[in-house]
């Protein structure tokens, strides 16, 4: 995994969640949310181990009663991954998953209703050296917050300042702030306020993106225009799928805009009437062998041997379609020519003499 580019960002303050920077000029962290009952400490762990596999860097778990806190004080014993307590309105269940070992919690200051029990939650984080994700999201606004105009970015921007107010009255300001919404304009507009009006870092994500391709462009859309701003400092695609797939979506997004890459990336060209190769099945099976390799690449598929290398001469190595064959070649240099059956076998075989070579410093 390497960090990419060198663009400028705001440096927000930094928070250390266990034992990972978020903020502070440090790249952009993954985030995740598991989708198992937090209080089947087995099926939990197990599923934090295979975001961990992805690149995952936080995880963060539902507290929805006292039995998943006391729970969480396995899971944070044998996790491999920071753990983050999300907890909704009662302050017990945030002391007490605080106490389990929670690496950070994330509430949202206005559902708790009592003062007090907040004052102990701040106090309880404070004594145990953890971090709060003050979480605000548009469908959790209250209706005095909600002005004569709806749920604008002013609304939603004032609402998760002011749950920041309550905490920096009990001297509190270890603090990650996100201020969510389904919206992506919405959402790019609200954060854009908070990146000027206050020093926290911000936790990115559209909220209830949906499932698939809409959810990944969505997030993409959002997230993506403010992290090219240099706003966010750590993310989490939010999908109606497998936890896992946010995570590949999210370094989807940070390779796009080179901050940061996990694994090869592969080009490819639309196809067109010049095309003369099976390049949509080369490209598909190029990507699941690709699938094996964690090193950072960059592989390109092309339709066109005549304009394909050149195209895609930044590519580390790749592969042109001609008539029934292939030219393969490392930054825009052509290498041979091969068969049309032998080029993804021709091309993984370069690719692992180009890693063999990498890892030797040759």
């Amino acid at each position: 995994m390497v960090e990419m580019g060198d663009r400028q960002k705001k440096v927000s303050r930094p928070v250390n969640v266990g034992g990972v920077t978020i903020g502070g000029g440090a790249p952009v962290s993954v985030q995740s949310m598991c989708t198992t009952d937090t209080r089947n400490v087995e099926a939990t762990l197990a599923q934090i181990w295979e975001l961990s596999l992805a690149g995952c860097e936080l995880v963060r778990l539902a507290v929805p009663d006292e039995e998943a806190a006391r729970a969480l004080k396995e899971i944070t014993s044998r996790s491999p991954l920071p753990v983050v307590a999300d907890i909704h309105f009662d302050h017990r269940l945030a002391i007490a998953a605080i106490r389990s070992g929670a690496h950070k919690i994330r509430i949202n200051p206005g559902n708790m209703k009592d003062p007090r029990g907040l004052a102990r939650t701040v106090a309880e984080a404070r004594d145990h050296g953890i971090p709060i994700r003050v979480g605000i999201n548009a469908g959790s606004l209250g209706r005095r917050e909600i002005g004569p105009a709806g749920v604008t970015a002013e609304v939603l921007a004032r609402a998760a300042l002011d749950a920041c107010r309550q905490l920096e009255a009990l001297d509190f300001h270890d603090i990650v702030l996100s201020a969510k919404a389904s919206s992506p304009l919405l959402m790019i507009e609200t954060y854009r306020l908070l990146s000027e009006q206050s020093p926290y870092p911000l936790h990115l994500g559209v909220t209830e993106a949906g499932r698939g391709n809409q959810g990944i462009i969505r997030s993409a859309v959002g997230i993506g225009s403010l992290l090219a701003e240099g706003i966010g400092d750590t993310i989490r695609v939010s999908l109606t799928a497998d936890p896992v797939e946010e995570v590949q979506a999210a370094y989807a997004i940070l390779g796009a805009l080179s901050l940061r890459q996990r694994g090869p990336v592969l080009i490819s060209c639309p196809t067109c009437g010049r095309t003369e190769v099976p390049l949509i099945e080369v490209a598909e099976e190029v990507g699941r062998r690709l699938s094996r390799i964690d090193f950072p690449l960059r592989v390109a598929v092309m339709g066109c041997v005549v304009n394909g290398p050149g195209e895609a001469r930044e590519a580390d190595v790749g592969i042109a379609g001609g008539r029934d064959s292939f030219v393969l070649f490392r930054k825009g240099e052509v290498i041979r020519k091969v068969k049309a059956d032998q080029a993804v076998d021709a091309l993984m075989e370069e690719i692992d003499r180009l890693l063999e070579e990498q890892q030797s410093g040759g």
